[in-house]
């Protein structure tokens, strides 16, 4: 039997009998030589094998974005066929409070809700919806830093998001928005897709339950904390929770500088308190949200 070295010699001498050839080619010569009969096909990365074996262990996450494709196949395989998709803003919050408002607060309730369900994932969310007219601009689109969506289009954001829920398996989409000018949309979309699929597709709950701002004030106003609106887009709900979440986004250390660390006649020092309202107003919006979720699969 011919050895490596021996072949690698006998192909190598090609070039010499061959003056026109160049190393190059007879290297390549050699490379198809030694590798015949061996080959093995690399796997192509874009279509893996869906039944391919995780090689590592799942990280403990409920939120889609920080999972593998793997562990969500996993996951759902587990049981984990409930997929929430809730919808945000970018928008005017007043002069404390990140544009992102809505999407901070419903980084704390959607994992909240998540756990509580205990078969469910949650979708990135979804930042952009509708902010008001843009020409000529109304509502929130005549502030810098919102970025708004026409109802169509966010409706057939919501559409597309839904259908590639249902293309990957999931079995119930449940929608939720923490802004009021969200919540047309994700009704129209949840009635049109259920009349759509019918009992051929997921099962596409639309929960009112969870954009309950009024019930959540009056439960405030019980519990001894009862606000004079100043006209801000703000109150002690929205930023309590913002604060459970990451404090930078309401300016507290910028507000405590400036003697402004209060909402509507309310104090929020100490900061760790008023975190541990938001802890528990998010919380009581999960549970809320959860009851109303089993209700609506019961129908």
């Amino acid at each position: 039997m011919t050895s490596p070295i021996d072949s690698r010699a006998s192909h190598l001498s090609v070039a010499a009998r061959f003056p026109g050839w160049t190393r190059r080619m007879a290297l390549g010569l050699l490379v198809l030589a030694t590798t015949a009969g061996a080959y093995q096909a690399v796997p192509d990365p874009v279509n893996p094998d869906p039944r391919g074996k995780r090689p590592i262990d799942a990280v403990e996450s409920v939120f889609l974005e920080d999972l593998t494709w793997m562990e969500v196949r996993d996951a759902m395989a587990a049981g984990k066929k409930t997929i929430i998709v809730a919808t945000g803003g970018v928008e005017q919050n007043g002069p404390y409070l990140a544009t992102g408002k809505h999407n901070v607060i419903l980084r704390g309730t959607t994992e909240a809700i998540a756990r509580k369900l205990g078969n469910a994932l949650v979708a990135p969310i979804i930042a952009f919806v509708p902010e008001g007219d843009f020409d000529p601009p109304s509502l929130h689109m005549k502030y810098p830093g919102t970025i708004g969506l026409s109802e169509e289009t966010y409706r057939a954001l919501l559409r597309d998001i839904c259908r590639s829920f249902q293309v990957t398996g999931f079995e119930t989409i449940v929608l939720i928005g923490d802004s009021g000018g969200n919540q047309d949309g994700m009704k129209a979309v949840a009635d049109e897709l259920t009349a759509h699929w019918g009992t051929k597709g997921p099962r596409v709950l639309y929960i009112p339950e969870y954009w309950d701002y009024p019930g959540l004030e009056k439960w405030l106003a019980d519990q001894g904390i009862v606000q004079t609106p100043e006209g801000l887009h703000d109150d002690f709900a929205i930023t309590s929770q913002m604060l459970a979440v990451d404090p930078q986004t309401v300016r507290a250390v910028e507000r405590q500088k400036a003697g402004l660390f209060k909402i509507n006649g309310v104090d929020l020092a100490p900061v760790a308190k008023t975190a541990e309202w938001g802890r528990r107003i998010i919380q009581r919006r999960a549970t809320q949200t959860v009851d109303a979720i089993h209700k609506a699969l019961a129908k």
